[in-house]
């Protein structure tokens, strides 16, 4: 063998290595949450169930009234999709007016946009909260999901894309009659689908994960979403590992179900925002 070839299978094997170290985590969460309650506090270590069984996952099922799994589930999914399209929309008109609208203080705008990146999202939860109870919204959708309504991140990187666009597409679409608006949704919104993709992955990934402020601005139970409700459920049955171990995997599923489906959408964002 080359040298060249020595060194390609050895850091694919250290490439391996790391894949499996950072895989155990998960793999003994699904292994754990087929394991019956005695098995999980055995000191012999079983990365496979010794007894396969489903309880966990009909324990988890029943326990609805008191504490209601899929309302949790249903709740995270209808925020992290409205979210998200709230976000593409109000992102991708400001960006559209902060890259191809020339107006009197459009820079100094844009800056004020990019600056709100260097404050720490801990700094304005009270400030938010205070506006969201005055208004009558504590304990709603719109309090879970107007707050993040708006992104400086999807702002800059949609205005960087609209600002690739050669402008002679936009000055043939206005010789052909068209406005502002029609180019906008016509002409810069199909150019742009890698950039809107890229935002909207991460935009859901940030509402599903989201557990500081649907914890502060809910208290009614139905109201929680599955990071909470995990929480909420984890102090409730806290020596029951297979219970929790299984209520976790059925909040990681639909994540990873969209990384399978996505991965390559992903891979993509995170090379085009220079994300680590």
């Amino acid at each position: 063998m080359t040298r060249h070839r020595i060194n390609r299978v050895f850091w694919h094997l250290v490439l391996l290595l790391f894949a499996l170290f950072m895989l155990a985590p998960v793999l003994w969460m699904v292994s754990t949450s087929f394991k019956p309650e005695g098995e999980t506090v055995s000191e012999t270590i079983h990365w496979i169930p010794q007894t396969f069984t489903t309880d966990s996952y009909e324990k988890l099922f029943e326990s609805g009234k008191k504490f209601p799994v899929t309302r949790w589930f249903a709740n995270s999914v209808f925020i992290s999709l409205t979210g998200t399209l709230l976000v593409l929309a109000v992102t991708s008109m400001a960006a559209y007016a902060l890259s191809r609208l020339h107006f009197k203080g459009r820079e100094g705008i844009f800056r004020l946009v990019l600056s709100t990146l260097m404050i720490p999202a801990p700094v304005v939860l009270i400030p938010v909260f205070v506006i969201v109870t005055r208004l009558g919204l504590f304990d709603s959708y719109p309090a879970l999901i107007l707050p993040g309504g708006a992104s400086a991140f999807g702002v800059f990187l949609l205005r960087q894309f609209f600002l690739g666009i050669p402008a002679e597409l936009e000055e043939a679409a206005f010789l052909d009659g068209a406005g502002h608006w029609r180019v906008f949704w016509q002409v810069m919104l199909p150019l742009c689908k890698p950039a809107l993709g890229t935002l909207a992955i991460f935009t859901f990934i940030g509402f599903w994960n989201d557990f500081a402020w649907p914890l502060i601005v809910t208290n009614d139970l139905s109201m929680r979403t599955i990071p909470v409700g995990l929480a909420i459920f984890q102090g409730q049955y806290v020596t029951q590992y297979s219970i929790t171990m299984a209520a976790a995997v059925l909040a990681s599923l639909p994540m990873l179900v969209a990384f399978l489906i996505f991965q390559k959408n992903i891979t993509e964002g995170i090379a085009m925002t220079g994300l680590k």
